[in-house]
């Protein structure tokens, strides 16, 4: 499929990566890579260098939270809390009408500029992490440092410390 032809979602990630400077290659892939055990199938890579974005609802002004974690680990909602204020689950609508990404193919970039973006510590132990670029199929690589920047995030430590997947 030519560059041309990919989603609109994706032509606008690529845009935002490259204004930021990004000179990586998107990549979009044969398979869906929906969950963090298929991106990381796809690519090569274990599953935790996989970079889920996740979507919740922040309860007292209805502002996006992204939740950009490790695809090994599960978020403790506590944790988030305590750093952002209460959140709920963020439904597909939701989703769609405040990040302009179907679920399963979130991107941390471009995201609303509203948004709170928080960054999985974690993801700091890789020498490089994937992350979803606006399409189930679609993904790109970058240093977590690189991507916590791009995101506009800040880092912290926002796992369950049982280390369990939750795909």
């Amino acid at each position: 499929m030519d560059t041309v032809d990919w989603p609109d979602s994706v032509q606008r990630v690529r845009r935002r990566l490259a204004h930021l400077g990004y000179e990586g290659e998107v990549t979009m892939l044969a398979e869906s890579a929906r969950s963090a055990q298929q991106a990381a199938d796809a690519v090569g890579a274990e599953v935790g260098a996989i970079a889920k974005a996740i979507i919740f609802r922040r309860s007292g002004d209805d502002v996006p939270v992204l939740v950009i974690t490790s695809g090994a680990n599960r978020v403790d909602i506590a944790k988030v809390e305590e750093l952002v204020g209460e959140v709920g689950k963020a439904d597909a609508a939701y989703v769609r009408e405040r990040t302009g990404f179907a679920i399963g193919g979130v991107s941390p970039i471009g995201m609303d500029p509203d948004a709170v973006v928080l960054f999985d510590e974690d993801l700091t132990r890789f020498d490089t992490v994937w992350a979803a670029a606006g399409h189930p199929n679609s993904v790109f690589e970058a240093t977590p440092a690189q991507l916590a920047a791009y995101a506009g995030a800040r880092v912290e430590d926002i796992r369950v410390d049982d280390g369990e997947s939750d795909d």
